[in-house]
C-alpha cells in the first residue's frame, strides 16, 4: 500500500477552481488573478475538455490587434489536458511533469474519467520537496 503523503491527493488543490470553454480569456484572467492561481480545467457542459494558463493568456493578449474580451477560452486552451488519478504516486507525476515540460496534471476522481477533482502544478511539486527535504 501507498503511503498517503507519497501520492497526488496528499499534494494536489482540491475543488480547484474551472472554466467553461464559451468564456472570454479577460475573464480567465479575472478569475486566476481574483484566486491567484495560473491554471484553470476548461469544461464543457461539465466534462474536461482542456487546461488554459496565465501562459496562453499572455501569449494571445502579445498578439497585435488581439482583444482577449473577444476571444473564447476554447480558442488558446491545451486541449488533452494530461490526468493522474489521486493514488498516481507523487514521484510519477513529478517524473512526467518534469520529462514533459508541463506546469500542471489535473486530477480526475479516476483514471480515464473527467470529473475533475483537484490540480497538482509545479508549484504543488515544489511545496513536496521542501517537506521532503527538511
Amino acid at each position: 500500500m501507498t503511503d498517503s503523503k507519497q501520492t497526488i491527493a496528499a499534494w494536489m488543490t482540491s475543488q480547484p477552481y474551472t472554466i467553461g470553454d464559451d468564456q472570454t480569456l479577460a475573464f480567465a484572467r479575472e478569475r486566476m488573478h481574483h484566486h491567484d492561481v495560473r491554471h484553470l480545467p476548461v469544461l464543457h457542459g461539465g466534462h474536461l475538455v482542456g487546461v488554459v494558463s496565465s501562459r496562453d493568456i499572455a501569449m494571445v493578449e502579445s498578439l497585435p490587434g488581439v482583444d482577449i474580451a473577444h476571444v473564447k477560452v476554447e480558442e488558446a486552451m491545451s486541449e488533452e489536458p494530461w490526468t493522474v488519478g489521486p493514488d498516481t504516486p507523487l514521484t510519477k507525476v513529478a517524473q512526467v511533469m518534469a520529462e514533459r515540460r508541463l506546469g500542471t496534471a489535473i486530477v480526475v476522481d479516476r483514471e480515464g474519467s473527467d470529473e475533475v477533482v483537484g490540480v497538482f502544478t509545479t508549484t504543488d511539486a515544489l511545496r513536496a520537496l521542501a517537506r521532503y527535504s527538511a
